[in-house]
């Protein structure tokens, strides 16, 4: 007989894991390809989540990444991974901390790959990303949430 109880046990899976989107820009092409300069790499990161169903929940993790010399853009990659997660016997006040931290840690190896494979593409050595602690950018992100009203109450 199969067990029609809800699990008594918290739990997540992951139901999809996909590119939601992805953009290459390769401006100065040609001529970025001689260039003897070391490019500035700049890396910038967001993520954002929602309810999608009952216990279903999307993340997408967006990373920006921009190469560039003196005032020429080499290449700017920016992709949008995203997953569906299942998440059920979780207390709502809990979902926020997994979608912040657990889902774009989940997510992180694969835009990883995307974003080093599209500026391969591009005609340049791939950038492999540093990895991230989302629980410290999350951590940040709260301390910061929790004072911009006392900062805002005090003017």
């Amino acid at each position: 007989m199969a067990d029609t109880q809800a699990p008594s046990t918290p739990s997540l899976s992951i139901e999809k894991i996909y590119v939601k989107d992805l953009s290459l820009e390769n401006p100065s092409a040609p001529q970025s390809f001689t260039t003897t300069d070391a490019p500035q790499v700049e890396v910038g990161l967001r993520t954002r989540g929602e309810q999608i169903d009952e216990n279903v929940y999307e993340c997408v993790l967006t990373i920006t990444v921009t190469a560039k010399t003196a005032d020429k853009t080499l290449f700017l990659v920016e992709a949008a991974q995203a997953g569906i997660f299942r998440i059920v016997g979780v207390p709502l006040a809990e979902i926020q901390p997994l979608m912040g931290v657990h889902c774009p840690t989940v997510l992180f190896p694969y835009i990883r790959e995307t974003i080093a494979d599209a500026i391969t593409r591009a005609g340049f050595p791939p950038v492999h990303l540093d990895p991230i602690n989302f629980e410290a950018l999350y951590q940040q992100q709260i301390a910061s949430m929790q004072q911009a009203p006392a900062v805002s109450a005090t003017n």
